[in-house]
């Protein structure tokens, strides 16, 4: 009898258990369809209740696309007027584990890394200390002349002419010990064009401008963004994605294969690209940074129109790119700066709202492809939600 009774207490235990889980992975939303039970602050979501109406529309528009990109994690964060309004983790970081993405999971920006390497060459050049006219062998004396001079304002444009990745080397495995050591793998290349002729899109220009900012700082590249970017911006979960550390959250990262399914993606080492496309980071770290740059505080009001504004040619046709920054304006959003990221087993986008005061930011643990699907999925749309809302309230209207 007392066999009997242990056995039908240990499977009703057995079943409180298994019903708590099933309730916890419903409130975790790891499954597309789930839904959040109330808005609450934890490790998975944030809502400020003043746009609490705004996010059950929002939510189910990032639900819409993970689930039409298969994408196994992902995080998106909102910032109003400097302020965080919502911030929320879906799916997995590690699918096999069934570990949960969270608010903190560390995701691959890929080019994301521009923008935030841009801001410590915004912040140079406001000391005086990086003249972005000057050919840039005043700060890194080892690179090669080319045919025409190379400034750091024509690179941080992509009107330099340097190359972008060529072959597999978007996969490289090395581990290059510095910045100036990752520079081999183009530093002897001929230019692709007469410097300022026309935009070509290149990370390596990026890598280049990495030993600038060495050059001008006297200080190591990676050191100098967490003295002068990271940690005076809060951002604390961003850094480089360093394959031989230990760090704590970083998402495992997928990709679909040739077949169409999605798996782990294969093992690469991004330490020749660090500002181009090597960290790692948050939705919410990028929202940060992002509403750093809406108005004059962290940089000068000069400072910031020098990065939102468009570069041109030497024939005066606009590039829609400024320093680090895709610039662009329309009717419907105003004046707004954007920059996405693909990495191997990433895909971010971050949008800074100019004229509305808001940042959009967006990170996932899955390649992003050049295919129909993935353009018909923008995460753009997400915070227009947000932006209409702010017109709304500033209008005087009721939602």
């Amino acid at each position: 009898m007392r066999s009997r009774r242990w056995r039908v207490r240990t499977l009703l235990l057995l079943g409180a258990l298994l019903a708590l889980a099933a309730v916890r992975f419903l409130l975790l939303d790891t499954h597309p369809s789930a839904k959040v039970a109330r808005v609450e602050d934890t490790p998975r979501v944030f809502v400020a209740p003043d746009f609490s109406a705004v996010v059950p529309e929002a939510r189910e528009k990032v639900r819409s696309i993970r689930e039409a990109l298969e994408i196994p994690g992902l995080a998106v964060a909102v910032g109003v007027e400097g302020r965080l309004v919502w911030s929320q983790a879906f799916g997995f970081a590690d699918r096999e584990g069934h570990v949960p993405a969270s608010r903190t999971t560390r995701f691959r920006v890929g080019s994301v890394s521009k923008p935030l390497t841009a801001a410590a060459v915004a912040l140079l050049h406001e000391k005086g200390l990086l003249d972005l006219d000057a050919p840039i062998q005043r700060y890194v004396p080892s690179f090669p002349e080319k045919e025409s001079p190379i400034t750091t304002r024509l690179l941080a444009g992509h009107l330099a002419g340097i190359r972008h990745y060529r072959g597999e080397e978007f996969r490289i495995r090395r581990r290059y010990a510095t910045v100036l050591e990752g520079l081999e793998i183009f530093r002897d290349d001929p230019l692709l064009h007469p410097p300022g002729t026309r935009f070509a899109y290149s990370s390596y220009g990026w890598n280049l401008i990495s030993a600038a900012v060495e050059g001008a700082s006297g200080e190591e590249f990676l050191s100098h963004m967490e003295r002068h970017v990271f940690g005076p911006l809060g951002m604390s979960h961003t850094e480089a994605d360093r394959a031989e550390a230990e760090i704590p959250e970083r998402t495992r990262f997928y990709e679909r294969g040739e077949e169409g399914g999605i798996g782990e993606a294969s093992p690469v080492d991004l330490s020749h690209k660090w500002a181009g496309g090597g960290f790692l980071s948050t939705p919410e770290d990028l929202v940060r940074f992002g509403s750093a740059h809406l108005g004059e505080g962290f940089l000068r009001e000069e400072t910031l129109e020098l990065l939102f504004t468009t570069q041109r040619t030497g024939a005066g046709e606009e590039t829609g790119y400024g320093i680090g920054w895709r610039v662009d304006s329309d009717a419907k959003r105003g004046r707004f700066a954007v920059h996405t990221g693909s990495s191997v087993g990433g895909s971010a986008v971050l949008v800074v709202f100019r004229d509305d005061r808001a940042v959009f930011a967006m990170a996932a643990n899955l390649s992003s492809e050049r295919t129909e699907r993935w353009r018909a999925n923008d995460p753009v749309v997400v915070p227009d939600l947000f932006v209409e809302e702010i017109r709304r309230r500033r209008s005087g209207e009721a939602r």
